[in-house]
């Protein structure tokens, strides 16, 4: 008779707290365990008791929450790094910048810093002019008076907008005679063609560049191991990077996954015009290589509402300086741009990805698909409108039938929910930014994200501005587009893992899927709605293995 080798213990049993598995099917259980890096049981725990053997781990939650690792519907990772590395410009909660002087005093001491004393510019990010007394963005005379001899960059915490002192507008040489590029301004003087020095979108996307021009590819890769730390201790064990532009940056992304240094699964869209270099079958594949893969392209069409770049159907509440009462933003392409990049990913099966915040960039988005899937008819492509903050209710029914997945950037409900309703867009089109309830009422599929470095990688911000939609002074921002933090938490887990086309091994604990899992202090599902937002991430684990708070980035 031959014999049948026992079933090998597994290597660990979680058990002792709440564990949510955001599978329907099973929505709780006392315990899990995992071998070989994906999940072998859950269930009872005198069950999964049964499988342990001699070297078996055994992790009491003491009372604290199992949940599946949070999976990152958009973000750039590459440049989390970069935001590490420069000098803090961020308002409170985050920072302390909330005017000119602290502004200058937080650079002037970054100067003095390793990095300062490296890098060629002198570099801020995070400032908001929502948040500064005067309500405004520094000027290059207010730069002037930091350096003059340097170069000096500070990056609007929207990352669509920034300031730069004389010294840079000289090498950038943007002065009087200087034309705004295509899909962006030169922000000018009162009365004057001269430079201010403040510069949006394209034309701040030009100075950020000149600014890492410097960096070797080690100084790179130092940034990107610092982004992927940033991650995995908010509990993701899947991120993003947005939009790579150059072939550098994503010959460098290669090499960290070269080394064997992700530990995190790390899923890149290159811009259109860097995915048009690329070979089809590097594009949307659905394979990592060393945890890297490339996952479709992404295009940019607009800016942002809080620095009133996005482009609307409908005025601004309020314009910025030197611009007429029916200012609505614009577009950063053209129509047919458009419609030949969505065509073009379509016919090639990539996925699309399309940063689109004003809904007349929605319609651009929509209409482009309508003809793109008119055409090429996929069979489930999952395109992607990023953003779409203000998404009106017949752009969902159209996302609906074009299968379109939302991905809200809520947590704009805290940061400038209430610069939105004062300035942006005033109170009923504010209290629809970010309309999951709205989504959730057609059966849509959606996911909610925090754009690092936009924001911080805060898992726990993202559930809670959906689940609250409290703003920084405490008002509610469109109290019927709350959801339930389950709702929540599958936007940034199951539906995060959807809209990757990995829903089969990773959003949810279940057997056979891969052992990506996040140790929370507290279980948001049960907490009280306001207490969300204080919820830390305990420990990380990434297939098995813990990624936080252990150091990460060391070879596998």
């Amino acid at each position: 008779m031959a014999s049948t080798s026992p079933v090998r213990a597994v290597d660990t049993i979680y058990f002792g707290g709440d564990i949510v598995t955001v599978d329907d099917t099973r929505p709780t259980a006392e315990a899990v365990s995992v071998r070989d890096g994906r999940i072998a049981a859950v269930g009872d725990l005198r069950e999964v008791l049964a499988q342990a053997g001699d070297g078996t781990r055994f992790v009491d939650l003491k009372g604290r929450a199992l949940l599946p690792g949070f999976v990152d519907a958009h973000s750039h990772l590459s440049l989390i790094g970069f935001q590490a590395g420069a000098a803090n410009l961020l308002p409170a909660p985050d920072g302390e910048v909330n005017d000119i002087p602290a502004l200058q005093a937080r650079l002037e001491a970054w100067k003095t810093t390793e990095t300062g004393r490296r890098w060629d510019w002198i570099v801020g990010f995070g400032y908001d002019d929502a948040q500064m007394a005067g309500a405004q963005h520094p000027t290059r005379d207010d730069l002037d008076a930091v350096d003059t001899d340097r170069p000096v960059l500070v990056i609007h915490q929207s990352s669509h907008l920034g300031s730069v002192n004389s010294k840079a507008l000289e090498l950038l040489k943007y002065d009087a005679d200087s034309e705004d590029p295509a899909g962006g301004v030169i922000r000018r003087r009162p009365g004057s063609r001269e430079p201010n020095g403040v510069l949006e979108e394209s034309a701040l996307f030009h100075a950020w560049g000149h600014s890492a021009a410097g960096f070797g590819d080690e100084d790179r890769i130092s940034l990107i191991l610092l982004g992927q730390r940033a991650m995995a201790s908010f509990g993701f064990t899947t991120a993003q990077d947005g939009r790579v532009m150059t072939a550098k940056d994503l010959e460098v992304l290669e090499t960290v996954a070269g080394r064997r240094l992700f530990d995190i699964d790390v899923v890149v869209y290159p811009d259109v015009s860097l995915a048009a270099e690329l070979k089809d079958a590097e594009v949307s594949v659905p394979e990592y290589r060393d945890r890297l893969r490339i996952g479709g392209v992404k295009l940019g069409l607009d800016g942002s509402p809080q620095g009133r770049t996005a482009w609307l159907t409908r005025p601004y509440l309020t314009q910025p300086d030197g611009e007429s009462a029916d200012y609505r933003g614009y577009p950063a392409l053209t129509d047919a741009e458009v419609v030949a990049a969505v065509g073009d990913a379509y016919a090639k099966g990539r996925q699309v990805l399309a940063h689109t915040n004003g809904d007349a960039a929605i319609d651009q988005f929509l209409m482009a698909v309508r003809q793109a899937t008119a055409r090429h008819r996929p069979i489930d492509p999952r395109p992607v409108a990023i953003h779409a903050q203000t998404a009106r209710e017949d752009q969902l029914d159209a996302m609906r039938e074009l299968g379109i997945i939302p991905s809200f950037f809520s947590m704009h409900t805290f940061y400038w929910g209430d610069w939105y309703r004062d300035t942006v867009l005033g109170e009923e089109r504010a209290a629809r930014i970010s309309p999951a309830a709205s989504a959730l009422r057609r059966n849509m599929i959606y996911t909610s994200h925090h754009d690092a470095p936009v924001a911080l990688p805060s898992s726990a911000a993202i559930l809670s501005s959906q689940v609250t939609r409290v703003t920084r002074s405490g008002h509610v921002l469109g109290e019927e587009q709350r959801v339930s933090a389950l709702d929540a938490v599958k936007s940034t887990t199951i539906h995060a893992a959807h809209q990757y086309f990995e829903e089969a091994v990773k959003g949810s604990i279940a057997v056979g899927k891969l052992a990506d899992l996040v140790i929370l202090s507290a279980n948001p599902l049960t907490v009280p709605a306001e207490e969300i937002k204080d919820i830390r991430v305990v420990e990380t684990v990434k297939e098995g293995r813990t990624i936080h708070p252990e150091p990460i980035g060391r070879p596998r």
